[in-house]
């Protein structure tokens, strides 16, 4: 390959959702994320909540046309925790697997990433978190911890060209974590639209153990780092059924972004 082929930048599109387990209507939801992300087909997406024997990252990257690798970090027990979809065919190449790609955060919350080649040399480091949830100002405290040690986490490791860090934050762009994260790395949404979206959760999900703790607000993000720029940012994951405005996909919306990599 020429040094100009492996200077070009390169186009991808780059998701996240948390898919809310098995809970609140699972069933019912599963048609609507399968169409959902047959019509997305992203080269790299970012799951939360993932229940392995339901197979529900399997599912998702079974759904449209592209064949996808699937990638798993445990978070609190062994059979749930986040997973990461590589779409197979891109110009990029994943490296193996190893223990060191997870970082556990405490309190059933962990992160994990996917190393990705370019022409034999290292490209881009993709990420997917899931942080403490509560409200209340312990629950702050605990992020901006879990964001420290992530953003630590990732400072010791060997550089890279390009970092994308996805997922849920369960903190809004007021909290000491969002503060934290937005002095190492860029937000997609801020760097494409010059804001995040207002709300991210909750969706308009509706259901018997729906969870309802807080206030309607932007708790999930794509973060940028490095040599990689944000050209669209949007939601996904955000339309309800067809004859049923109760039901959504999960009770969190999702996030997409165009991102160029360059060379």
């Amino acid at each position: 390959m020429s040094d100009t082929a492996r200077t070009a930048p390169l186009e991808l599109r780059v998701a996240t959702l948390n898919l809310r387990n098995l809970a609140d209507r699972w069933e019912e939801r599963l048609p609507l994320l399968l169409a959902d992300f047959a019509a997305l087909q992203p080269d790299l997406m970012g799951l939360q909540e993932v229940v392995y024997p339901l197979q529900q990252d399997r599912l998702l990257g079974a759904a449209g046309a592209a064949v996808y690798e699937a990638r798993r970090g445990w978070a609190g027990r062994p059979e749930y925790g986040n997973a990461v979809l590589i779409r197979e065919g891109m110009p990029l190449v994943t490296a193996p697997a190893s223990p060191d790609d997870r970082l556990d955060l405490g309190l059933a919350r962990c992160a994990m990433r996917v190393e990705l080649t370019l022409a034999g040399r290292p490209a881009l480091r993709f990420v997917t978190v899931h942080l403490h949830h509560t409200t209340d100002a312990e629950g702050a405290r605990h992020r901006d911890d879990q964001a420290g040690r992530l953003v630590e986490w990732l400072a010791a490791l060997p550089t890279m060209p390009a970092t994308i860090v996805v997922g849920d934050f369960n903190a809004n762009p007021r909290e000491p974590a969002y503060a934290r994260l937005a002095d190492t790395f860029r937000s997609a949404s801020v760097e494409a639209n010059g804001r995040e979206p207002d709300v991210t959760w909750p969706s308009g999900l509706q259901a018997p153990a729906m969870d309802t703790d807080g206030d309607p607000m932007c708790l999930d993000y794509i973060w940028l780092h490095g040599a990689i720029r944000a050209t669209s940012a949007r939601l996904v994951f955000d339309r309800p059924a067809v004859g049923d405005p109760t039901l959504y996909p999960s009770d969190h919306v999702g996030l997409v972004a165009q991102v160029r990599l360059d060379g």
